[in-house]
């Protein structure tokens, strides 16, 4: 036999060691779950002994198996409470599902060969059902401890071939005798219930085997998911800081600060700007999904005025909108509407709705912003006439990287992780965000958030 390194040997100590402890739950899992099974089976063979044979020896088992019972219970909750990584407290306990299991198999075995010296030497119908019963749930059962599938099917196996053989003894039966047919039909039967036990087994192990790998598999997709997240983080925050340095330098020198420029270097500059306009953009959409991820980004609660934020959103996407011809409106609203938000990240979130809209939309039509209150909750609904988007499409809205029409969105520039960002944002304040289908062109999207009280003299 190969020795293992140590380095080696000690996980796989710790994994079988793991293990145990989980056989062991499962196990006892199984025992407090079919408590009440076991009971009805109890009274209903105590009853029959009772009844036809000696009712005090029905009586008397009755105790053992209400002992027997309560110690089981009490055991499988002490290790049913156990950290599952506990495996010093969980092999203490051990022995108590072995003594468990060794009593509650003799009072069975005492019940059948006591009825069978009741019945004296015949064939022993109820007594070896009773086994057979027993030593099948046995294999049904206990099969997550081997250990204690062995006590239990020893004690069977003796029992089961005892009561036959002890009839055969006492009546020096011949071999045409009913009571050696008997025999041999208990041995019929020992290997069914064995070979239950073993495909039970098996079946258990390539269970906790799947498990296992699974578990590992799941390890390892965490593992490089983390990786993934950290190196795109990593990158992005790299990439930010010498592209900013670059977009100041040619936002001087598109400026003129530097010296009056010929028109087709202003020209290639423009490009420029554009450009790392979208990349910075890109990168800053990026590490927004991160950090939203990654449950970090921080959010500062304010009491604070939706109709102000909106005013604010509006004037900010304004000069956008105006790029593209399109305006943007705002239905009046007098009284204050107060809300508990992060505002920088509600209004990332309102231009986010803003910019798609402006860019969606046709030139010399009008994004119409309003505001609706009621039942502790306000509503800003941004209406556009633009393309119009299906309510089938909502996954692909809110997902990353997602595009309903990407060729129209490359034309103005789009990252496509937006809304997807946006949502996060609103789940984040305990808000919502949507959209419907309008009956003409164009789509509304809805902002949903709880309104809090009104600030004190306002």
């Amino acid at each position: 036999m190969t020795n293992l390194h140590p380095a080696v040997k000690e996980p796989v100590e710790e994994n079988q060691s793991l293990l145990l402890v989980q056989q062991m739950r499962d196990y006892c899992h199984v025992g407090v779950k079919l408590v009440w099974q076991r009971q009805i089976i109890y009274v209903a063979t105590l009853g029959l002994a009772a009844f036809y044979y000696d009712a005090q020896f029905a009586g008397i088992l009755a105790l053992f198996v209400i002992a027997s019972e309560i110690f089981d219970f009490w055991s499988f909750k002490r290790v049913l409470k156990l950290d599952p990584g506990d495996v010093a407290s969980a092999r203490k306990r051990l022995p108590f599902l072995y003594a468990g299991a060794l009593i509650n198999t003799a009072i069975i075995v005492t019940y059948s060969i006591g009825i069978a010296v009741i019945q004296g030497p015949t064939t022993h119908f109820m007594s070896l059902f009773f086994l057979f019963s027993g030593a099948l749930f046995a294999a049904m059962h206990s099969h997550h401890l081997l250990s204690v599938l062995i006590i239990r099917l020893v004690i069977f196996t003796a029992a089961f071939l005892f009561i036959p053989l002890r009839d055969i003894v006492l009546t020096d039966a011949p071999i045409k005798s009913e009571l050696w047919a008997q025999f041999f039909t208990s041995l019929f039967v020992l290997t069914f219930v064995l070979d239950s036990s073993r495909s039970y087994l098996g079946f258990y192990r390539t269970q906790l085997g799947q498990m296992d790998r699974l578990s590992k598999e799941h390890e390892k997709s965490k593992m490089a998911y983390k990786a993934k997240t950290e190196f795109v983080s990593t990158m992005s925050h790299e990439l930010r800081t010498p592209l900013t340095s670059i977009k100041g330098s040619v936002d001087l020198a598109a400026s003129g600060k530097l010296g009056a420029l010929p028109d087709k270097v202003g020209f290639v500059l423009d490009v420029a700007q554009r450009n790392c306009d979208r990349l910075l953009m890109l990168i800053n959409e990026i590490l927004d999904l991160q950090s939203v991820e990654s449950g970090k980004m921080k959010i500062s609660r304010e009491k604070s005025n939706l109709v102000d934020v909106i005013a604010d959103s509006v004037a900010e996407n304004q000069p956008f909108a105006d790029s593209l011809g399109v305006a943007i409106e705002t239905d009046p609203h007098q009284t204050p509407v107060w809300v508990n938000v992060d505002e920088i990240r509600l209004k990332q979130v309102f231009a986010n709705i803003l910019a798609n809209a402006a860019k969606f939309s046709p030139p010399e039509s009008t994004v119409l912003v309003s505001l609706q209150e009621g039942d502790g909750k306000a509503r800003v609904l941004f209406r556009d006439h633009g393309i119009g988007l299906a309510e089938e499409d909502h996954e692909i809205v809110f997902d990353h990287f997602s595009q309903i029409d990407a060729s129209d969105t490359r034309k103005i520039g789009g990252t496509g992780l937006g809304m997807n960002i946006s949502m996060r944002i609103m789940d984040a304040l305990g808000g919502s965000i949507s959209y419907t289908k309008n009956t003409g062109p164009g789509t509304t999207f809805i902002v949903e958030l709880p309104t809090s009280g009104p600030v004190f003299g306002s």
